[in-house]
């Protein structure tokens, strides 16, 4: 490292690095790395020049370390991951990004590319979707929930682990009623499951996806339609469970069957029943916590994998949620780690 008056110099070999990799479309991954830092970001050659104040440079540096590791690797990354990958490296020594995402990377079929956990919640959750029969996870809008949970699905399938996967989620939004929708049943309830069909349609072929549906190896269908099943040998997955009702929780638990894994997402800042009615995700929480083979999971404004405001916009929200709860006195409703 050299040093110029009050500024410090640093270079940085990426001898071996896909240098597209590493500076992202447009420099971008550069450009999101200067803003974050404050530094001057460079690329010449076989080196990367940093320049600025001698603690940014430093923290910079170690960032930059660990985008030329994944650029040698061949493992591209979206610019948003350069603030998760500073905020990983602050909070530990750095990610063992050879051995952990290389175990827990999850191939997209008829895809050249796969999926990775993009921070230590994710790699968590992925980790526990891989140890325990029911996972159920926690957390704010943007964190991979759904994302990882349907990418868990088809791999599983795809491997032969399990011969279906079922996809259910609550149908119930913003306080919106059913019966005022324009359509037959099916058309009134495909608005609430379009996110699980978005998240199918980026990990399979289409062909094969429309094929899985038509054939019921694959079910995207309401919560209300499990009740009376026995789902055996599928990988099972309730989206949006805060929104389930304590019934529909334990009708949802009592329906699996032999060979089946379950995941469980829910945000709990978003609840959209009645007052007058309990969370279901919240009562699995109190009652399910010391339940061998169930295993929770919590991510947070850490793991959001979104537009980087989104984070932004999770953490103000916490904090009005924070103030009104000591306006009135209560303790808020917020993911925990």
């Amino acid at each position: 490292m050299t040093n110029s008056g009050t500024m410090v110099e640093h270079h940085l070999s990426a001898e071996g690095a896909d240098q597209f990799i590493l500076a992202g479309v447009g420099d971008a991954n550069f450009r999101e790395l200067a803003s974050l830092f404050g530094v001057q970001v460079v690329l010449r050659g076989d080196f990367v020049r940093l320049a600025g104040e001698i603690g940014s440079v430093t923290n910079s540096a170690r960032v930059v370390e660990h985008m030329i590791e994944l650029a040698r690797l061949g493992k591209s990354f979206p610019a948003s991951d350069v603030a998760r990958f500073a905020a990983s490296l602050e909070s530990r020594d750095g990610p063992d990004i050879r051995s952990d995402d290389e175990r827990l990377r999850i191939a997209v079929p008829g895809a050249r590319r796969s999926i990775s956990p993009r921070s230590e919640g994710q790699r968590a959750y992925l980790q526990a979707m891989e140890d325990s029969d029911i996972v159920i996870s926690i957390g704010p809008a943007g964190t991979g929930k759904t994302y990882l949970a349907v990418a868990r699905a088809v791999d599983e399938l795809f491997r032969k682990r399990v011969r279906r996967i079922i996809l259910a989620r609550p149908a119930v939004e913003a306080g919106e009623n059913l019966g005022f929708l324009p359509g037959d049943l099916q058309e009134k309830v495909d608005p609430y499951l379009r996110p699980l069909y978005d998240a199918l349609e980026d990990m399979m072929p289409p062909a094969r996806m429309q094929r899985g549906i038509a054939d019921r190896t694959i079910e995207v269908v309401p919560l209300a339609y499990m009740r009376g099943r026995t789902l055996s040998d599928a990988f099972v997955i309730l989206d949006e469970a805060q929104n389930a009702t304590a019934a529909q929780m334990k009708m949802f638990l009592t329906r699996i069957g032999v060979n089946s894994r379950v995941v469980i997402t829910g945000d709990k800042t978003q609840i959209d029943l009645p007052p007058s009615q309990k969370s279901g995700l919240i009562q699995v929480e109190e009652i399910l916590k010391d339940v061998k083979g169930i295993e929770f999971v919590y991510l947070d404004e850490r793991d959001v994998t979104r537009h980087r405001l989104v984070k932004q916009i999770v953490l103000a929200y916490a904090a009005a949620d924070r103030r009104q709860a000591d306006d009135d006195g209560d303790e808020p409703q917020g993911p925990a780690r």
